[in-house]
Formats: structure tokens, C-alpha cells, sequence
């Protein structure tokens, strides 16, 4: 998760970039999200490959799989948004600039809170996902809930400028720009389904 995080807080940087023009510095970001990127799949094959089988754990070791999965397309889909940007060269619309960096912000809170709340799975573990430990985590994914629901209205602001601007933008430019919004969204989205399966597996204690 803190290999998620790091990519995803390159997110801002790259849409300064992108609105500054800056390609040889969109390029630099990008080499460091894929570098970021593929330390988080390498992280996630070792977790994969050397979680306990034989042990009993206080979880079900399938939704362990399934939080780590979550985590993971964090930095997935930071790859695939800078990936874009980098291959078409793609400059960002005038309609839309007081939009994307509050955007960008919203979506990184939630990932910054998703975050935290991982950093509490070694407390967790050792009080076997209830307690007063469990009562604090279900409290900050209370909280995880309601940022993402900012995120979700920063979203609609900008899809909504966006609408009132593609009449003015090739229709190409139109698509992708929607993708993009659409996978900025799903790093807080992502963010918040670590959050949700880990009120399940404290739920299920």
C-alpha cells in the first residue's frame, strides 16, 4: 500500500506538468510510476506466494488476497493514467483546468486515508481484528467513506465542465479525456474497497 500511495501522489505533479506543457517532465513521472508500479507487482507476487497456507490465521486468507488485490490496482491504474497522457501527447483542455487539480486532490485524500488505515493491519493482526483496535479502524473507514463521497462530487464538477467544453474539442480527445477522469476516480474508488473489505474481515470476527 505504501508503494500505491508513492505512485499515486506523483498524480499531482503529473497534471502540473501536463497543464505547464512540460512533456519532458511528464516523461520523467512516468518512468517513475512505472518503476513504482512494477515494484508494487513484484510486492504482491512475494505476498501472494509466501502467505501462510498451513497456518491458521485470524482471517480467512482469501480475503487477505482480495485486500491486497485492491491495493494493488492503485498502482495499476496510476500506470495506466500517465501511460495515456505519455502516448498521446495529450494536453489538458482549457475547459476543465479550475477542475483537475482539486480532482486530483479529492482522489489523493482518499488514498492518503486508505493508506493510514492499512499501517493499522499489524495492530489488527495482533489483536486478532477485534477490540478497541477494531473499533478505531471501523471509526477511520467511517471516515475513509466520506472523503471519497468529496471525491465522487469533485468527479461530477469536472465530467459537468467537461460536457460544456467537448463541443469545442475533437470527439477523440472527448473519449479519452472521460477515461482519464473516469481512472482518476477509480484510484479513490480502489482506495475505498480497501477500506470496505476490511470492515468485512473485522465484521466476520
Amino acid at each position: 500500500m505504501r508503494v500505491s500511495l508513492a505512485c499515486a501522489e506523483e498524480l499531482p505533479d503529473l497534471f502540473k506538468a501536463l497543464e505547464a506543457g512540460d512533456q519532458a517532465k511528464v516523461a520523467e513521472l512516468k518512468d517513475s510510476i512505472f518503476k513504482l508500479e512494477a515494484d508494487a507487482d513484484l510486492l504482491h507476487r512475494e505476498v501472494r506466494q509466501n502467505l501462510p497456507r498451513t497456518f491458521m490465521l485470524p482471517v480467512n486468507r482469501r480475503d487477505l488476497l482480495d485486500l491486497l488485490e485492491m491495493q494493488d490496482k492503485i498502482a495499476d491504474v496510476t500506470q495506466d493514467i500517465v501511460g495515456l497522457l505519455f502516448e498521446r501527447q495529450m494536453a489538458l483542455p482549457e475547459g476543465i483546468k479550475d477542475h483537475i487539480h482539486p480532482y486530483v486532490e479529492d482522489c489523493l485524500n482518499v488514498v492518503r486515508h486508505g493508506a493510514s488505515i492499512i499501517e493499522e493491519m499489524d495492530e489488527l493482526l495482533e489483536t486478532g481484528f477485534s477490540g478497541p483496535e477494531a473499533d478505531k479502524v471501523s471509526a477511520m473507514i467511517d471516515e475513509l467513506n466520506t472523503i471519497e463521497d468529496q471525491s465522487d462530487e469533485s468527479g461530477i464538477a469536472i465530467s459537468s465542465a467537461l460536457f460544456k467544453f467537448e463541443d469545442q474539442m475533437n470527439p477523440v480527445s472527448v473519449i479519452f479525456w472521460h477515461r482519464l477522469i473516469e481512472w482518476i476516480g477509480d484510484t479513490a474508488d480502489y482506495a475505498e474497497a480497501v477500506g470496505n473489505r476490511l470492515r468485512l474481515m473485522i465484521s466476520a470476527r
